[in-house]
């Protein structure tokens, strides 16, 4: 059984974009299993359904105000070029004056979700043999969950993949089923060992980090930067003990890992939506699976 897996990573989630697109339409892989963290989630169910173009115009196209219904912080470029944030001191502020408890809220990503995945697309996924599985952290039970469109309904599954995607502070806060739900990057940033336990022999995976240590975040420069730093730090954490759990697990059953990486430093922010850079990273990501693969096959021959 072949399966995809796709890290987290917001918005370079147009990178895994094509070099999934590569992987499908120029290696002909076909997967029987789609796992997804975050953005990967949101990549998972047109991938499985051949709807490659939907979901890359999604990616390409999308922007801050798509994804926040409240946007916590503005964007602006320092000096270099790179994009800061800063405190939108008005909007956290009315939203605490709400009763909410994070600091920005993403209902827009809720809805483009149900608009993305119709309720046909849906069945049709359901009924095939394919099975697509989100991951969500469930913060009440400190438990990774994955959330298979097997058991769930439409509108369970929608939310599934948008609590998936919810990177608190700055996102919405999901109560579901009697329990506290966010990123699942939080628990699962690369779920290699859950494809591997549900039967996959030979696994393509996408993380949407480079594979070696660069300086990718800019010094802090207020509370929100502070907080953007110190999670990707602990994610960045999370991410590594993932690969090496999922190398382990694969090893022990025989199965085979395909890792492609990010090769540079996309952003130092990838909560920050730009859909010219998106739409530049898509490209990328398919023209780097097309090199990587040419290389493979040389020190094959």
């Amino acid at each position: 059984m072949r399966a995809l897996v796709i890290s987290g990573g917001g918005s370079k989630g147009a990178f895994g974009g094509g070099v999934a697109q590569y992987l499908m339409e120029e290696l002909g892989h076909s997967y029987d299993l789609f796992i997804g963290t975050s953005t990967g989630s949101l990549l998972i169910s047109h991938l499985a359904l051949g709807k490659i173009e939907k979901i890359k115009e999604a990616y390409t196209s999308v922007n801050q105000s798509a994804i926040f219904s409240n946007c916590p912080f503005v964007t602006k470029k320092d000096k270099w070029g790179q994009e800061q944030i800063n405190i939108n001191h008005w909007s956290v502020v009315r939203n605490f004056l709400r009763g909410a408890k994070t600091f920005g809220e993403s209902q827009n990503l809720r809805e483009l979700i149900g608009r993305l995945l119709t309720e046909e697309e849906f069945e049709e996924l359901k009924q095939s043999h394919k099975d697509i599985v989100v991951t969500v952290s469930n913060l009440s039970l400190h438990e990774t969950e994955y959330k298979s469109i097997k058991e769930v309904t439409y509108e369970d599954f929608c939310d599934w993949i948008w609590i998936s995607c919810n990177y608190i502070p700055f996102m919405s806060l999901v109560k579901k089923d009697g329990c506290e739900y966010a990123d699942g990057g939080f628990g699962s940033m690369v779920p290699i060992k859950e494809a591997v336990d549900r039967g996959a022999t030979e696994i393509d995976v996408i993380i949407l980090e480079t594979e070696v240590t660069y300086y990718n975040s800019l010094p802090s420069k207020n509370v929100f930067s502070l907080l953007t730093n110190l999670h990707s730090f602990m994610i960045d954490r999370i991410e590594k003990q993932n690969i090496t759990i999922g190398k382990f697990a694969a090893n022990n059953k025989d199965a085979i890992i395909n890792l492609y990486y990010t090769p540079i430093v996309l952003t130092t922010n990838s909560l920050v939506f730009n859909k010219e850079k998106m739409a530049d990273w898509w490209k990328r990501g398919f023209k780097y699976a097309a090199s990587k693969n040419r290389e493979l096959n040389e020190i094959r021959d």
